[in-house]
């Protein structure tokens, strides 16, 4: 379908500069930004999941920024839905939109469109939490890899729920999860470019442990304290939280979680480069580039907007 509306998707590792970019091609280009953080999503989570701050979203309009409780059910299918109806709404007057953000599978919900799984029996559900809580998130993890390596290879392996959601499809359906995942883009009125900012492993290590030295002096343990009776929730089991938690309940030190949310943060950057890498066909530019060379790479005569 041939259209004159541009979707541009920033896309990277967690640190490594996307927010900026985002605003100020944003603004260069008169538009909006849609964000696709799904813990940014939580009005609650303020200091742990680096928001815009206050000035940048005085800056630029930002959608899907602490739109949601921690205690709203929402997921992938939700989001896409929400997200797709605002986009078609603000292309009814903008040439071009921003999406930014690192969760990899709710950029593609935008982008491609996610598959529609299933309604699945609560019996296999339930017998998989037994066998979580009895045995740990190690039994999800050597099922998983056993059952669909290719997807254990791209989720997060420390998050319970999506594998979870993986094994009780797979169990019900008698197919990889991995098999079942989108082979047919849906159908969008825009077009979608991709730009991935990329980074040197030592200056992208180097951000994150500074920028979660900055969340702690910001009052991340305050935060994470006030949250502590809900930690169950899944939209707790998050770095910066879940590593509290942990040192609120005596299993390591006040040191030691700080380092905890670095290397566990650090991972979940090491998993976004590896997501990122099936993207064959987008623009890979340095984190520094100038916002001039990215509207060049982009084709973009912003004079002209």
């Amino acid at each position: 379908m041939k259209t004159n509306k541009n979707l541009i998707y920033i896309a990277g590792p967690t640190g490594v500069g996307k927010t900026e970019l985002a605003i100020e091609l944003a603004k260069k280009l008169k538009t909006e930004i849609i964000s696709c953080d799904s813990r940014q999503f939580y009005k609650e989570l303020e200091i742990g999941t680096c928001p815009p701050t206050e000035h940048q979203l005085k800056e630029v309009k930002h959608h899907f920024i602490h739109n949601k409780s921690i205690h709203d059910r929402y997921n992938v299918g939700l989001y896409e839905k929400d997200a797709i109806h605002k986009i078609n709404k603000l292309f009814e007057d903008k040439e071009y939109l921003i999406l930014v953000g690192g969760s990899g599978l709710y950029a593609d919900s935008v982008i491609y469109g996610i598959d529609e799984f299933p309604e699945i029996p609560s019996k296999i559900r339930d017998g998989i939490i037994k066998k979580y809580k009895d045995e740990g998130i190690t039994y999800l993890q050597e099922e998983l890899k056993k059952l669909d390596r290719e997807y254990y290879e791209i989720v997060d392996t420390k998050n319970q729920s999506r594998i979870i959601r993986a094994l009780e499809i797979i169990k019900y359906t008698g197919n990889k999860f991995s098999s079942l995942r989108k082979k047919i883009n849906k159908e969008r009125v825009f077009k979608s470019e991709i730009i991935i900012l990329e980074s040197s492993r030592d200056e992208l290590y180097d951000k994150i442990n500074k920028r979660v030295d900055l969340m702690i002096e910001s009052g991340l343990e305050k935060e994470a304290s006030k949250l502590f009776k809900y930690k169950g929730l899944n939209t707790l089991n998050t770095v910066g939280y879940k590593e509290f938690f942990d040192y609120f309940e005596d299993n390591m030190n006040r040191e030691e979680a700080i380092d905890k949310i670095k290397q566990n943060t650090r991972n979940y950057a090491k998993r976004q480069i590896t997501w990122l890498k099936k993207y064959q066909n987008a623009q890979r530019i340095s984190a520094d580039s100038e916002i001039n060379n990215v509207l060049n790479i982009l084709n973009i005569n912003y004079e002209n907007i």
